[in-house]
């Protein structure tokens, strides 16, 4: 499995918007389809709401790929 550290730069992205950022589809719409399609987990359980809020420790898993969140540094 791929695994993607992702850096937040706001408290949460959505997660059709984390899935276009971390290459794994075209464009938010796409993102959409593959959570809808049953393909994307978070924190190890199922994921239907297309724009359910990711937040810094999450982790998310989609095609192979597993995006682990973290919060910007401070300071």
């Amino acid at each position: 499995m791929t695994k993607l550290d992702f850096t937040l730069d706001a408290d949460y992205i959505e997660l059709n918007q984390l899935l276009k950022l971390a290459g794994l589809c075209e464009s938010g719409g796409a993102g959409k389809l593959l959570v809808a399609e049953g393909l994307v987990s978070v924190d190890g359980q199922p994921e239907s709401r297309k724009t359910a809020k990711i937040r810094a420790g999450q982790v998310v898993v989609c095609d192979g790929m597993r995006i682990r969140v973290h919060a910007a540094a401070t300071g």
